[in-house]
């Protein structure tokens, strides 16, 4: 025991007096966190789009200024020529283009209904469909209060009210996009803090020569890797409050549920991470070498983990692969403690998954390292 927290003490000297690695631990997950959540968001607003209103009514006017009203668009330019919006739409110079064609107010008063045309830029389907979406809403809210003012008769049948909807949103009432953003960056932060700087501390041993030096000594190979390991799952579960702390105060984050067990599966997911960091580090020889092989694994396993979409919507064989991504089970436990209040009833599957993920990675990192040494 003594021996270890000997090799301890030097680890936590070594860190704090590397320059290149206390800002990677203090600077990188703060201003990450700040950045990313307020960056990294599926919300869309401020939608540039162009009115091509050939009409000029009074009517007309009322649905353009219910979109200049509304936060998702902004009318960048208005226009008489759909050719000219067209135009625009294909060059990328706007994304949506709202097209009210002559006799709108005149075929709203005697046939009772009247179409307009949405041209949406398609090339990004995602952003297509939320603005098509957005559109549809906001001439459904006016189409409705035309029905009103006219005692009952549609006008524009694009969505058709005929059952009054309540809605209530469980765990992120808000709707919310920092609250499902803030615990996936923690997740990412804390993944990188584990595995990537303990296979760049081990690797870096390996080009000063130092860990042949350490190998003659009667210092066993436990006592070795347990001195290299815990600091960095000390300083990775250090990040972990920290940023909880950050996201409280900057974002508001809930916490809805046990912070004794989210640290708890955090415990045991950083034994995976720590581990898959040990066992890079067999493989390399240099810190440019161990750096492409983090890289590979790390952005395999976030893109995967559903950090931006849910896994569910995965193709069949994605969601089978992704029962071999720790950073999935995390990612998922994390958001349910936090947003949901999950107990341990909740997660046990996770946490017997990753502690045996834990002992799996653990158990072939110190195989590796014994034969390469």
């Amino acid at each position: 025991m003594q021996t270890i927290l000997f090799i301890l003490q030097k680890e936590f000297l070594q860190i704090f007096r590397n320059k290149t690695m206390l800002p990677i631990i203090v600077l990188v997950p703060f201003i990450q966190l700040i950045i990313l959540v307020n960056a990294a968001t599926l919300e869309m607003k401020r939608i540039n789009m162009e009115v091509v209103d050939n009409d000029m009514s009074s009517s007309s006017r009322k649905l353009v200024d219910r979109f200049r009203a509304s936060p998702f668009f902004s009318i960048t330019r208005t226009t008489f020529s759909i050719k000219e919006a067209e135009k625009d739409l294909l060059e990328g110079r706007t994304g949506f283009v709202l097209h009210i064609m002559p006799g709108f107010e005149e075929k709203l008063g005697k046939e009772s209904k009247a179409s307009v045309q949405l041209l949406v830029d398609a090339v990004n389907g995602m952003t297509a469909s939320l603005t098509n979406a957005y559109a549809q809403s906001v001439i459904s809210d006016y189409n409705s209060d035309m029905v009103k003012a006219r005692g009952g008769n549609a006008f524009i049948s694009i969505m058709p009210k005929t059952i009054d909807i309540e809605s209530s949103y469980w765990y992120n009432p808000q709707l919310n996009f920092k609250y499902y953003m803030v615990p996936g960056i923690l997740v990412i932060l804390v993944s990188m803090i584990g595995a990537f700087l303990t296979a760049l501390n081990i690797v870096r041993e390996k080009e000063t020569g130092t860990i042949e030096q350490i190998n003659v000594t009667p210092i066993r190979k436990y006592h070795f890797i347990i001195g290299k390991l815990i600091p960095f799952w000390i300083i990775a579960l250090f990040e972990l409050a920290f940023g909880l702390f950050l996201g409280r105060i900057l974002f508001g984050m809930p916490v809805v549920g046990s912070l004794g067990l989210l640290f708890l599966f955090a415990s045991v997911y950083l034994l995976v991470v720590l581990g898959l960091g040990l066992l890079l580090s067999t493989m390399a020889q240099s810190q440019q070498q161990v750096m492409f092989l983090s890289f590979f694994f790390l952005i395999t396993f976030i893109l995967m983990s559903g950090i931006f979409t849910p896994a569910e919507s995965m193709p069949a064989w994605g969601q089978k692969a992704n029962l071999l991504n720790p950073f999935a089970y995390f990612m998922r436990v994390i958001r349910m403690i936090l947003l949901k209040g999950s107990g341990f009833k909740d997660i046990a599957g996770d946490l017997i998954s990753i502690t045996i993920f834990a002992a799996i990675t653990l158990g072939m990192a110190i195989w590796r390292y014994r034969k390469a040494a």
